[in-house]
C-alpha cells in the first residue's frame, strides 16, 4: 500500500541507493527529485524516474538553479574552507526539504522524508539533531508539515536489507556528485561500491 498509514508523505528521492531503498520500504504518496543546480542532476532525475516505475510510486521533478550559491565536488568548484566533505554543499539538506515543502504543501502532504543514515554524522545537516530541529521549524509553521528521516539510526547496509529494494532496483541507482557517469572517485561512487561489495552484488556502472 502506498504511503505510511493515513499520513500523506512525500520523499525527496535523489536517485541514490539511501533515498531508493526508503521509497522501496516506506512508499511514499509522493516521490520528488529536485534540480537544484548539482551536476548529477540529470542522471539523478533519470534513476529516480526509473525506480519509480519500477516500484508503482508517483514521481515529481522540480527545477531551482541554485548552481551559484554551492560549492564543491557537485558544482565543481573548490570547497570552502569550512567544508568537512568534499561534496558538502552550505545548508543544503535544509534548502532540499524548504523547497520540497514549498512544492508538496499544496498536495496536502503532511510528512517530508529524507534518506540521511547514520554515516551521514560527517555534516551536521545529516544528523538526527538537525533533523528533529528542523522538523519543529517547519511543523510551528502553517500547515505543520512534519520531517522525518527514517533510517537515520541506520547504516546503509542495513537500510537496503531492511527495506526490501531489490538487487535489480539498486542496480538503477545513481551515487556520483560528479555527472551523469560514475567517476569512480568521489565519496558517492566510493560508498555506491562499498555497499554492493558489503551485500555480496558486483559493482555496477550506475555509480
Amino acid at each position: 500500500m502506498v504511503g505510511e498509514g493515513k499520513m500523506k508523505t512525500g520523499l525527496l528521492l535523489s536517485g541514490g541507493i539511501d533515498s531508493s531503498a526508503l521509497a522501496a520500504w516506506k512508499r511514499p504518496n509522493i516521490c520528488l527529485t529536485i534540480d537544484y543546480g548539482q551536476f548529477a542532476a540529470d542522471a539523478e532525475i533519470y534513476s529516480a524516474s526509473q525506480i519509480c516505475q519500477e516500484l508503482g510510486l508517483s514521481h515529481e521533478v522540480v527545477r531551482v538553479d541554485c548552481r551559484a550559491l554551492g560549492s564543491g565536488d557537485m558544482t565543481g568548484t573548490p570547497p570552502l574552507p569550512c567544508a568537512p566533505v568534499p561534496e558538502w554543499w552550505p545548508f543544503r539538506n535544509q534548502l532540499l526539504v524548504t523547497l520540497a515543502a514549498v512544492r508538496l504543501s499544496s498536495d496536502g502532504v503532511e510528512q517530508i522524508m529524507i534518506g540521511a543514515v547514520r554515516s551521514d554524522f560527517c555534516h551536521r545537516d545529516g544528523t538526527a539533531q538537525f533533523f528533529d530541529l528542523l522538523d519543529a521549524a517547519l511543523a510551528y509553521q502553517e500547515l505543520g508539515i512534519r520531517v522525518s528521516a527514517p533510517a537515520i539510526s541506520m547504516s546503509s547496509v542495513e537500510l537496503v536489507k531492511s527495506s526490501g529494494i531489490t538487487p535489480s532496483h539498486l542496480a538503477l541507482t545513481h551515487s556520483c556528485h560528479t555527472g551523469r557517469h560514475s567517476c569512480g572517485r568521489c565519496r558517492g561512487c566510493q560508498k555506491h561500491f562499498q555497499v554492493f561489495q558489503h551485500l555480496g552484488l558486483e559493482r555496477t556502472a550506475a555509480g
